[in-house]
């Protein structure tokens, strides 16, 4: 039962991802989902926070994260790197994000690890109350690699 809820869960994810991918290349002003930076690539996705409080409390994803707080308008915001010369994904970076509407107070976060379904991905909860454009700055550190790398994405929340 707990793998098939891993599954869905994971199925929501890329269809999220791959439908805010297709957005942005159909809409002008869509926001943006996908970099490469210094031979990394970032596919950032950002979506509501109640597709998992539908989980049970005892449910893995419930817990990620500490949980979702009580707090209105949350976002679960999502991140997959890759290497852009091989492919690969990239499991074993250490991730910040800096999430804030522009002019605005900045919210700080680690992203942690989530492992589902044999693959890595790194994500927090954000709160992001208003439908204004927020700035979504990421740092991302790999053992062994002198410097960081830093991409700063843009986001438009709609109706709320």
């Amino acid at each position: 039962m707990h793998t098939d809820s891993v599954k869905r869960l994971w199925k929501t994810l890329l269809l999220v991802i791959g439908m805010t991918a297709l957005n942005a290349a159909v809409a002008t002003d869509a926001p943006e989902t996908f970099q490469v930076v210094d031979g990394v690539t970032i596919y950032l996705g950002v979506m509501p926070a109640q597709i998992v409080q539908g989980h049970a409390r005892e449910h893995e994803e419930s817990k990620m994260h500490g949980g979702v707080s009580a707090g209105r308008y949350r976002n679960h915001l999502v991140v997959a790197l890759f290497d852009n010369a091989t492919g690969r994904r990239i499991e074993d970076a250490q991730v910040t994000a800096a999430v804030s509407e522009l002019g605005m107070r900045l919210e700080r976060k680690t992203l942690e690890p989530m492992r589902i379904a044999d693959t890595t991905t790194y994500g927090n909860y954000f709160s992001m109350p208003s439908t204004g454009i927020y700035r979504i700055q990421l740092r991302l550190r790999r053992p062994g690699q002198a410097r960081a790398i830093e991409a700063t994405f843009t986001h438009g929340q709609v109706g709320r």
